[in-house]
Formats: C-alpha cells, structure tokens, sequence
C-alpha cells in the first residue's frame, strides 16, 4: 500500500518537478513524432497527452504503476479524438503481446522504474519491426564535477522523488538493449539545476 507522503505529497512534488518550461518544451519536441498504436511507458499524470497527433495516433496506452498519478492522466487534457487508456502496470513487465506497437514514448521515466535495461528489454519485445522509440529522459552527467554532486545527492532526492535516480547512463543502458543512439541530443537544460538537467532525447528504430 503507499504511503501517505506517496499518496498526498508525491503527486504535488512530480507535477511541478516534471511540468517545469524546458521539460515540456521536451515533450512538445518529441511526443507529436509518435505514429500509429502508442505505448506510454510511466505515463505519470499524462503530461505528454496533450502533444500526441490524432491525425497521426491511432490509440495511445498508458501504463503506471502509482493509482494516484493515473487517476491525474485520467483527467489530464488531451485532443478531441485522441483514444488514450491509463492502465495499471510496470515498464519491466508489461502486459501486451509481443509485437504490437508501432512506438513507444519513454519521456523521464528510466530514473524511476527499478530495473531500466528490462524495461527497454520489454519495449523492444512490444514494437513492431521497424516501430521506434521515442526517449527523452535525464542522467547522469558527463562533466565530473556534476556527476559528483548527483551521486551525493542522489540518495535523498530519491527519496522525495518517488524513486528517481539522478545517475542513471541513459545512453549505455539504450545501447545495451539494442537501441542505437547516434542521433541522440545531449545537452544541459537550460534554466534546470545541472544536478538534475543532463537531458537525452532522440528516436530508435527496431531493426
């Protein structure tokens, strides 16, 4: 069962961590290239919903593992047309056949789920050939100095964050399952404490 500060004080702490100019400015970038049958890995409080392109999205699936953040994409905006369903579920085990998306959208969801190599090993099994993966997603930072902070940091902003690890190798941990990352952007945000704002985002194609 959560706990009370997951319930009540969670939910405040993630909207205005996750909703902030540059972040959204992210996912206005990214979310609208998304085609055809969508998942949404960690759709949170749907943040992304209101990018998707109807014209171009036939259905969009949302899955989470947190009650109260599914019940805010429930009700988070989105466009006239867009079939969107908020289901209950974890990235490392999703409940889908294999094959059966033509993209996935993972947007600052591998800081938080608790193994990222089986959750990209999962999104890989669900895509169709040739589908692709949207990923924008933050972690640990190239610059030593950064890095040092975010490791001593780390612990207790996991804590108050639901789980959200500032270390994470994004780019290894996509390579790794077989997601190449040539075009990638990598950058600092702008206006977002380094500590948190190494950003990575690009497309994969499933070979």
């Amino acid at each position: 069962m959560a706990s009370w500060y997951e319930r009540k004080i969670l939910p405040k702490f993630l909207s205005c961590a996750c909703s902030g100019p540059q972040m959204m400015r992210q996912r206005s970038r990214l979310v609208p290239r998304a085609s055809g049958r969508v998942l949404e890995l960690g759709v949170g409080m749907g943040l992304n919903l209101a990018f998707y392109d109807p014209a171009k999205v036939i259905s969009v699936s949302g899955v989470d593992p947190a009650a109260e953040l599914r019940d805010l994409a429930e009700a988070a905006p989105r466009p006239e047309g867009l079939a969107v369903e908020i289901l209950p579920g974890v990235a490392e085990d999703l409940p889908f056949e294999s094959s059966s998306f033509d993209s996935v959208v993972c947007t600052f969801t591998l800081c938080s789920v608790h193994a990222p190599d089986r959750a990209l090993a999962e999104a890989m099994r669900v895509l169709k050939p040739g589908g692709r993966l949207f990923y924008c997603e933050h972690g640990l930072a190239p610059e030593p100095g950064v890095a040092r902070w975010q490791r001593r940091i780390e612990p207790v902003w996991k804590r108050l964050a639901g789980g959200c690890r500032l270390t994470r190798p994004i780019l290894p941990l996509l390579e790794g399952a077989g997601f190449p990352t040539s075009g990638a952007e990598c950058d600092f945000l702008p206006n977002v404490p380094r500590f948190a704002g190494w950003n990575v985002l690009g497309e994969a194609v499933k070979g």
